[in-house]
């Protein structure tokens, strides 16, 4: 085990001792910055205090909050170094509301007669810009240009043709107008940007008498989090800086546009005027209106201010000032750690030698080869973010997805994806812009798990630090990864080995079976069936002994309802609602109703107020339970009052679709109480796939695939559970070729209703037990077969019950039933939900993440298959497939090209 020495003290000498804090200010605190507790406690007793109000009044609460508003305006100045004479600041909702306040007078800039109709003005960004910056060039009507780098910015500066602006996409030589902008701080790699180019360009122009001036627009939100920004030089700083307090301070929610009162005419040429910042407006009869011009900000701050947050920030730079002292102590802090990480990290290897993480922060990413730099970085040139990508043994990327959520898990707050930093992504990962439109046009969208395509990744893993982060907390990410993604053995690769068991397992298999991919006998059966009728929520086991139709959406009844948020449409998720798990659907096929009762009251979750939902002819649901018809003719819901529905828009895992949602009052109450959620129930019958039920469409499909794994040669990784080493190992390193003729052309259109990715899931029996003799190794809470929502439990002694032999499952056949393999289930947090409880736990998700995780494109956890039922005929219509019931014998059919 790599060795992460040093002491264990979290406290930088001469600073603050963030252990005493953490334990006193940030009792909540789980790696993720936060407000102090003392801040909560100290604006809340101001507000109980005193009575504030509108300060565009005279009364006596409103000039109290006119004078508070202003001495904080003040205090703001101060804590940058700001002269008020020199410097104005303008609240703002965020940085970005302060972006969007100095376009808006840009734009006005060379308007004719009023009309923005003039040259506008000209922009250019630097490379490492948040997406707020970039956004920006589509203003310009002036041309823009993309910065590549800081060796294009000081050509820039140093060649004097300041007006030769060299844009990409044209430029208008005659705009008058011109704005450059950067970040103080990379909001991806915490590199830090030359602050002095702000005078640099401002001398430059003084110097050359350029015709076009340009501003300089400063983002220093990343930087200013943890560093001080001095502002006591006018002619050194920004003509505009943007910030949000949040990032100082965790609350209030506010940003600021700090001005240099030199430059603030740009903004006095805005069209848009709002409440507050006139003196008097025309309307009737003739178009007028004079400004206010006492000072800037009166003329920018539209409308009434947040004055509450306002008075928080004054708390807040209290609470701050006390707990941190100057901002240069959490500078110094913060680059200890930063420090400590970065090493730690880049001493990470795997058995072989090669680099667990590629570290993006200098000029060239850090990969262990020698290439990268920024060993030498200090505060001066560093903040404390540091972006990674992690590689297997193989050099292979690990899916930054599935180590989010194994990090949340485990209650490590990390952030991946593109971090709103495109031109930062870009360079760093080696993306051409052919080969990002490429991933968009393969599927790639902000916030999706596409995060290796093509051989490359599409985003980093970003950890930032924070006044209150300790050296405890990056350690505890050292070990984290460690644990999980250093391989300790070198990887063995075999190529062309003869299967270390038999192709068909359980005597009754022979080799023309083998040869034939017909069915074998296992000694498997079916140990239980379960359906799930409402998506997210509890499951009803199908009595013993009772056959259960199965259509070729799956199950009959298996997740044809869902609940969906009233606000959004949106279907409500186990993973965002826990407590889901307690709802308790049932199937009554002796009164026709779907049932549903709660597990017990779900304590902990808020209530909605009953008076939102009720109606006047609303009476309680009869034992705390509701039901609603299995059946799907829309007449039978038309002709019952408590029952009514209407077709609507609802979003499925990213997918819209056309649904039944009830109206009822008694029905939209009773689950908007239970989980403290205004949502309601909404349909999805099998018949609509159909073309039947009245409107309603499914128009999804399974997105169920073989894996790479799926077929090995080298399943003995496995033999006797004996497998502890953790991921990737667990998986084989050899992967035989699937013969995808296996997976015929229409299983890539099976109809689902509202699953996630097939029509069944199938898990076994003999799996389940393996893996929780790992979790016992452990010392943890073994899994029961529930949290992992499948429909289907497989059971079988001997050979037919060896542990995950299911990943070379080409087909089943039980009864009269045939289903054809789909894929391997990938897995999420969801299975830590506990089915009793609703609570979650690490377990099982962190064991199947050190024995199921496999790397690269199509990656992740996984556990489990999907299966699609094979309907005679096969796209000749019918919706039945035959039934189902548990006790049933197994038959397997093995993959092609598994031995």
């Amino acid at each position: 085990m790599t060795s992460f020495g040093g002491s264990t003290q979290s406290t930088v000498e001469g600073s603050y001792d963030v252990d005493e804090i953490r334990e006193t200010e940030y009792p909540m605190l789980k790696g993720t910055t936060l407000y102090a507790k003392s801040l909560v406690d100290r604006f809340s007793a101001d507000l109980l205090g005193s009575l504030y109000g509108n300060p565009h009044s005279a009364s006596a609460a409103s000039q109290l909050t006119a004078r508070r508003i202003e001495d904080v305006r003040l205090r703001v100045l101060r804590f940058f170094g700001a002269d008020p004479d020199q410097f104005d600041v303008v609240f703002v909702q965020n940085a970005t509301a302060g972006v969007k306040l100095v376009v808006e007078g840009l734009r006005a800039c060379g308007c004719e007669g009023g009309r923005l109709e003039g040259k506008g003005f000209w922009y250019g960004y630097h490379r490492d810009s948040h997406t707020s910056l970039v956004g920006v060039r589509e203003a310009a009507r002036a041309g823009q240009r993309c910065f590549g780098s800081d060796g294009e910015v000081e050509d820039w500066l140093s060649s004097g043709a300041l007006s030769s602006c060299g844009a990409d996409d044209g430029c208008a030589e005659e705009a008058e107008v011109g704005l450059f902008a950067y970040p103080a701080q990379s909001n991806m790699t915490g590199r830090r940007l030359p602050l002095e180019w702000s005078g640099r360009l401002r001398r430059q122009q003084k110097q050359q008498a350029h015709h076009r001036r340009v501003y300089s627009l400063l983002d220093a939100a990343a930087l200013v989090s943890t560093s001080p920004l001095d502002l006591s030089d006018p002619g050194e700083s920004p003509d505009f800086t943007v910030l949000s307090f949040y990032k100082i301070f965790g609350f209030p929610d506010l940003g600021a546009l700090i001005v240099r009162k030199e430059a603030g005419h740009v903004l006095q040429r805005r069209e848009y005027f709002g409440g507050g910042t006139v003196e008097m407006v025309v309307c009737l009869r003739e178009r007028w209106f004079e400004r206010k011009q006492e000072s800037l900000h009166e003329q920018l701050e539209d409308g009434t201010l947040p004055l509450h947050n306002i008075i928080a920030l004054d708390s807040a730079m209290d609470v701050h000032r006390r707990l941190y002292g100057p901002m240069e102590n959490i500078s110094k802090h913060t680059s200890v750690l930063a420090k400590f990480l970065y090493e730690g990290l880049s001493r990470l290897s795997h058995a072989n030698g090669e680099s667990v993480c590629c570290i993006y922060r200098g000029a060239a990413p850090n990969c262990g080869d020698g290439d990268g730099d920024g060993d030498d970085d200090d505060e001066r040139t560093q903040g404390p973010i540091i972006a990674f990508n992690i590689k297997n043994g193989s050099g292979g990327w690990v899916s930054n997805s599935e180590v989010e959520r194994l990090a949340a898990v485990r209650k490590i707050q990390l952030r991946t994806g593109g971090v709103c930093n495109p031109g930062g992504i870009a360079h760093s990962l080696g993306l051409a812009p052919w080969e990002m439109k490429a991933n968009f046009s393969a599927g790639r969208r902000c916030g999706d798990e596409n995060d290796i395509m093509n051989g490359k990744p599409t985003g980093v893993i970003r950890v930032s630090l924070g006044a209150m982060s300790s050296i405890r907390d990056v350690r505890v990410l050292l070990e984290f990864i460690e644990e999980f993604y250093v391989e300790r053995q070198a990887a063995v690769v075999e190529r062309g080995l003869s299967h270390p068991f038999p192709l068909l397992h359980g005597g009754l298999g022979t080799a023309a079976a083998a040869a034939t991919g017909s069915p074998s006998g296992t000694g498997l059966y079916v140990e239980s069936l379960t359906i799930y009728p409402i998506k997210s929520c509890g499951g009803w086991r199908v009595p013993e002994g009772m056959p259960w139709a199965v259509r070729k959406e799956g199950l009959a009844w298996d997740r044809e309802w869902c609940l969906v948020h009233l606000g959004t449409g949106a279907a409500l998720s186990l993973k965002r609602y826990p407590q889901m798990a307690l709802v308790r659907p049932t199937i009554d096929l002796d009164d026709g109703v779907l049932r549903v009762r709660l597990r017990r009251p779900l304590s902990g979750m808020p209530s909605m107020p009953t008076s939102t939902f009720k109606s006047e002819k609303h009476q309680e649901p009869p034992s705390g339970e509701i039901t609603v018809p299995l059946s799907a003719n829309p007449e039978y819901f038309r002709k019952s009052r408590t029952n009514g529905f209407k077709s609507q828009s609802s979003r499925v895992c990213g997918e819209t679709i056309t649904a039944y949602t009830y109206t009822s009052p008694l029905i939209t109450e009773f689950f908007s109480n239970a989980l403290g959620v205004p949502c309601t129930l909404a349909r999805l019958p099998a018949s609509s796939s159909s073309g039947e039920g009245g409107g309603a469409g499914a128009m999804r499909y399974s997105k169920a695939r073989l894996r790479r794994f799926q077929g090995s040669s080298n399943c003995h990784l496995w033999e006797g559970c004996s497998n502890t080493n953790g991921m990737p190992g667990a998986f084989p390193t050899s992967t035989a070729a699937v013969d995808t003729t296996t997976v015929s052309e229409a299983s890539q259109r099976r109809p689902i209703l509202l699953s996630n990715e097939s029509p069944i899931l199938v898990i076994s029996r003999s799996s389940l037990d393996c893996l929780n003799e790992s979790i016992a190794a452990r010392g943890g809470k073994k899994a029961r077969a529930e949290v992992f929502r499948a429909n289907i439990v497989v059971a079988g002694a001997g050979e037919g019950g060896r542990p995950y032999g299911e990943d070379s499952w080409a087909g089943l056949r039980i009864g009269n039933v045939d289903l054809e393999t789909l894929g391997a289930c990938r897995r999420c947090r969801m299975v830590c939900v506990d089915p009793d409880t609703g609570c979650t736990d690490e377990e099982p998700y962190v064991s199947l993440a050190r024995t199921r995780s496999m790397d690269g494109p199509g990656g992740g956890v996984f556990f489990g298959v999907h299966a699609g039922v094979v309907v005679a005929g096969e796209g000749g219509g019918g919706s039945g497939a035959g039934t189902l019931r548990a006790g049933l014998g197994v038959a397997v059919v093995e993959l092609r090209g598994g031995g």
